[in-house]
């Protein structure tokens, strides 16, 4: 049995591809994360390669209880709101937040692949029969692992009532494709709203007393270098603005790490990683009707903006 497995990514679209090949998944809003299950125990593994086995004590129980020898599950570690829709900063909030060092005792799983089983290494084989495997022994909707739904229907309409139910987005998965890690097509991604990882480099003081922060500034990759995409001002909890004052204060910096001429400004060495939702981009090149969502974990390895 392997000790780890890259994830199969899925590479982002603005068009739902369609066709017999193509099958369609509500896209969760979470951590990626592999459990491994072996006679010897369990454990959980974030896309990064750290073992967060004590941070998801109720998976884990969950995960010794599915009746397999020896196993390597893909899925999604998520927290449901009342509407039954995954709010990753109610996921992040049950760990302690961004660094926090809290376990999670409300996260359940949503499993959507499975990559080793009873001794089998099954990445070569077709998504078809991988899934089939997989319904075999996570049937129980209402567990903490449950099995993320596969709808064939047309595309452009299954997304239509995601979006309408308030969800992210669904991932699109070709029905007969093996299990290649990186993002190669295989799987596509496509968003009711954009939604990225951007490095923050700085922020702009608020004039209230009781909120010290107005907005942050953002920068995407370019190469080698950083650029600046604008600033988000929305999407704050009481809690963020408390734990971003306190952190942003100590990674304060005299060198700006874009170049942008503006006044009021603190800048902060680029360390943190936010999650954006946002609706365009301008003709210049920033972000439109941006709303902050919450910071992205080292371990969780999310990928910062590319711009091209």
């Amino acid at each position: 049995m392997p000790d780890g497995i890259e994830p199969c990514l899925a590479l982002v679209k603005g068009k739902v591809p369609k066709g017999p090949d193509w099958v369609y998944e509500i896209k969760w809003d979470g951590y990626r994360l592999a459990v491994h299950i072996e006679p010897k125990g369990v454990r959980i593994i974030t896309r990064g390669g750290h073992e967060w086995t004590h941070r998801f004590p109720r998976i884990e129980e969950a995960a010794k209880q599915l009746g397999v020898n020896t196993v390597i599950l893909d899925r999604e570690a998520v927290v449901f709101d009342e509407q039954g829709r995954s709010d990753f900063g109610r996921l992040q909030q049950s760990l302690g937040g961004r660094g926090g060092k809290q376990n999670s005792f409300e996260a359940s799983f949503v499993a959507f692949d499975l990559l080793y089983f009873d001794g089998h290494d099954l990445t070569n084989m077709d998504l078809q029969a991988r899934r089939h495997l997989l319904e075999g022994f996570v049937t129980d909707p209402n567990s903490v692992i449950r099995l993320s739904e596969e709808i064939e229907a047309d595309g452009d309409r299954f997304l239509a009532a995601v979006c309408e139910l308030g969800l992210e987005g669904i991932i699109d998965k070709n029905r007969h494709s093996t299990y290649r890690s990186g993002r190669l097509g295989d799987w596509v991604k496509v968003k009711c709203l954009q939604s990225d990882s951007f490095v923050v480099v700085g922020y702009e003081k608020s004039a209230s007393a009781t909120r010290g922060i107005a907005s942050l500034l953002l920068a995407g990759r370019k190469g080698n270098s950083l650029v600046y995409v604008g600033d988000v001002g929305t999407g704050f909890k009481e809690r963020d603005l408390i734990y971003l004052s306190e952190t942003l204060d100590s990674l304060k910096t005299s060198k700006p790490a874009v170049h942008v001429k503006r006044k009021n400004i603190v800048w902060v060495q680029p360390t943190l990683i936010a999650e954006i939702e946002y609706r365009a981009w301008t003709h210049d090149g920033k972000l439109r009707h941006a709303s902050y969502k919450g910071l992205r974990e080292e371990q969780d390895e999310a990928a910062i903006y590319e711009i091209a």
